[in-house]
């Protein structure tokens, strides 16, 4: 960190000189305009760029014959989170096959990459989405409506013995994947462009917290796939009724507690997040129970049950992490108070 001292001159203008390295590094002259953002914490942020108009991030790939398809595939979903806005990958001949069978996925895998330009030895890919048009409050909400659908859906798979709704709990699985990638791009790209984060009214804080309960989202979203495979294998075997109704019971518990710990995010309410963390106890007593009483089934019947059950007890855990975010994000950004700090209960 360089130390400057601060200047005063006409009595009332404060004035700093700017690191001549950096300067020039940024091409300045004299009588440029240079913005100056208050962050949040009270630094100032002094950037050459105030025109407001998108960063744009370039990578560039060498790809050979021998390159590992799911390593190039990887590869290419980490640079759209990072936030890049081209990528480019070249060969020093023609391509191989994989790579555009590798780019053809990807674009469909992401939102907002599109293929630009392509030849025979190389492909480009640009990033056409406006970041302002997917806030990340609508694309978390949205996650949140897909897995818990998932959840009731993989349950009534089993209860109704449809496997064609079971293979489609999978499918969604892609949605979720997609959205919270996205999530996380939108986070680092705040994090990286403070402009950004002011167009879109939303501090570094508040995006951490969004892409955190997205990747707890996203983990649910894991379970809903897993309950819907599971249960695939017991379509064809004989469960007591009641066994089928206890595993429904338990989902529509689980589901509740993650409604409720998504809503207390949204309503930014301390109290709400504190009270479903200690509302999952029941259900974690529940599984166990139920998972005991799975024993008396063998081999893959038993495995299967217990997966189940596993899952749904997973949904409560989570949903103390979806808690547990809340408080934190709520207590750092000074977002609200207590009910006792107002005086009042909204028990």
């Amino acid at each position: 960190m360089e130390m400057r001292k601060v200047q005063v001159t006409g009595g009332a203008s404060y004035i700093i000189s700017l690191p001549k390295d950096w300067a020039r590094a940024q091409k300045i002259k004299k009588n440029d305009p240079i913005g100056v953002l208050v962050q949040p914490d009270g630094t100032l942020l002094i950037s050459p760029k105030i025109s407001g108009e998108k960063m744009r991030k370039e990578r560039t790939f060498d790809v050979s014959q021998g390159m590992d398809p799911v390593y190039l595939f990887r590869l290419l979903i980490a640079t759209y989170i990072a936030g890049y806005s081209v990528i480019r990958l070249r060969a020093p001949s023609s391509l191989p096959a994989f790579v555009r069978t590798a780019v053809r996925d990807f674009t469909q895998m992401t939102i907002g990459q599109e293929v630009s330009e392509e030849t025979d030895s190389s492909i480009t890919v640009k990033d056409l989405l406006n970041p302002m048009e997917m806030p990340l409050d609508r694309t978390v909400s949205r996650m949140a409506v897909i897995v818990r659908s998932m959840h009731l859906d993989a349950v009534s798979a089993l209860n109704i013995g449809n496997g064609t709704l079971g293979a489609d709990v999978v499918k969604r699985d892609n949605d979720v994947d997609r959205l919270h990638w996205l999530v996380a791009r939108q986070y680092n790209l705040i994090l990286s462009d403070p402009n950004l984060g002011r167009s879109m009214k939303i501090t570094p804080g508040t995006a951490s917290a969004y892409y955190i309960l997205s990747r707890i989202i996203e983990r649910i979203g894991d379970h809903g796939v897993r309950i819907a495979e599971n249960a695939g294998k017991l379509m064809d075997r004989r469960l007591e009724t009641s066994e089928k109704d206890s595993l429904k019971e338990a989902m529509d518990i689980a589901l509740d507690l993650f409604s409720r710990s998504i809503d207390a995010f949204y309503a930014v309410d301390l109290e709400a997040s504190h009270r479903i963390i200690g509302m999952t106890a029941p259900l974690e007593a529940r599984c166990a129970d139920m998972a005991v009483k799975a024993q008396h089934h063998k081999g893959e019947i038993a495995t299967s049950l217990v997966s189940i059950i596993s899952s749904i007890r997973r949904i409560g855990e989570y949903t103390e992490d979806i808690c547990e975010n809340t408080i934190n994000h709520i207590v750092a950004e000074g977002m609200a108070e207590t009910a006792s700090e107002r005086g009042t209960d909204r028990r």
